[in-house]
């Protein structure tokens, strides 16, 4: 699949309004109106095209670099260097499963929302991470649980 078709049958499959161009959210606006509502999902969706992209690279490199060094530092560096190749390319595999739960946020109307306590999220926070789904202090919170639940074990 090339970068054109991934690109096609996402945005093929999600007909959208179009934005003005250079538009970016304002606090000025209602929270989560339709403009923020399609930035986020443009930008969510662009996101996704380019992770996907970049695994359809990894996938051409790996298939390339299939030869055998003869020399067991340069395979094991060539090793070293798939592995991590790999482990990138399956965070990024679980990021795109957490842009789809934005889009799909988006759809049903919950985006932009914080799941613990239902209160806004903010611009500036969903720009700099727009799979967000707490607010600043619920992260936080959410973070100190899961450090004092790991220091548990």
């Amino acid at each position: 699949m090339t970068n054109h078709n991934i690109k096609e049958n996402i945005t093929a499959s999600e007909a959208s309004p179009v934005l003005p161009a250079g538009y970016k959210p304002s606090d000025r606006e209602e929270y989560m109106c339709d403009l923020h509502l399609e930035y986020f999902r443009q930008k969510l969706l662009q996101w996704k095209v380019d992770l996907l992209k970049d695994s359809i690279e990894t996938l051409h490199h790996l298939q390339e670099e299939t030869h055998n060094e003869p020399d067991v530092t340069d395979r094991a560096s060539t090793e070293t260097d798939r592995a991590i190749e790999l482990r990138t390319r399956d965070r990024e595999r679980k990021l795109i499963n957490k842009i789809d739960e934005a889009l799909i946020r988006i759809e049903d109307g919950s985006y932009g929302y914080c799941e613990e306590t239902g209160d806004p999220i903010g611009l500036q926070r969903l720009e700099a991470r727009p799979i967000a789904t707490f607010g600043l202090e619920a992260q936080e919170r959410h973070e100190r649980d899961e450090r004092v639940h790991r220091d548990d074990y």
